[in-house]
């Protein structure tokens, strides 16, 4: 008879950060990637950010694969990661929660938390993963911005103690996002209005990235120069 377990285990996790924890912080934000990409370059579309005010963090999702279809060698495949596949899923949520909440907990014991505002920004996959977060684990944000992606299934509004519905909401997507269509941004906004959940909608020209000059804006800084 064949029977499924569990077993947890420690892992090595990878993040990335841009400025340095000081007094002179008043802003940390979390950047979660989204499908298929690592947190090095995802990363680098903060740099604006690096004034010496924000301290930006981008984890990195546990599981990394190659991205293209080559079947001999990998040498040259580039590689990305995923925050959890349909596979074992209720695991991969459960250990990313883990380890989103331990990071959050590190990053903080070196910050005043009371000094700083928390901002938490999720692009694509990135999107339902920090929902989850915020809502089954033990960090706290200010803000929380969902770009490019779709509030999780699973997530109930409803409930009064939900930590989703006392954060600035902010929804973000491009006017030609593939993924974050016009009919299914009016789906997202129905039902969160339903629910009584107040939140902001932003927009750019562009598809299923992020934009520099509105993430610079949001942050309060210096729009980075066109082209970069």
């Amino acid at each position: 008879m064949i029977t499924e377990h569990h077993l947890p285990v420690s892992r090595t996790a990878r993040y990335y950060t841009l400025g340095r924890p000081g007094d002179a912080i008043r802003e940390v934000w979390f950047g979660v990637h989204g499908y298929g990409q690592l947190a090095e370059r995802f990363i680098r579309h903060f740099e604006a950010l690096d004034d010496g005010r924000h301290l930006v963090i981008a984890p990195e999702a546990l599981s990394r694969f190659y991205l293209d279809t080559v079947r001999t060698s990998h040498v040259q495949s580039p590689v990305g990661a995923s925050w959890m596949t349909r596979e074992d899923r209720l695991s991969e949520i459960d250990d990313y929660i883990l380890y989103l909440d331990a990071l959050y907990a590190q990053v903080m014991s070196a910050v005043e938390r009371q000094r700083v505002r928390v901002v938490v920004l999720g692009f694509s996959q990135g999107v339902a993963t920090v929902c989850r977060w915020l809502e089954r684990g033990t960090a706290r944000a200010d803000r929380l911005v969902l770009w490019g992606g779709h509030l999780p299934n699973e997530t109930d509004f409803s409930r009064p103690e939900n930590p989703l519905r006392s954060v600035r909401l902010t929804l973000v997507a491009g006017d030609g996002d593939e993924f974050a269509t016009p009919e299914a941004v009016a789906a997202e906004e129905r039902a969160l209005r339903a629910n009584d959940v107040a939140f902001e909608r932003l927009t750019f020209a562009g598809g299923h990235r992020l934009d520099h000059a509105l993430l610079a804006e949001m942050a309060g800084v210096s729009a980075p120069a066109p082209g970069t």
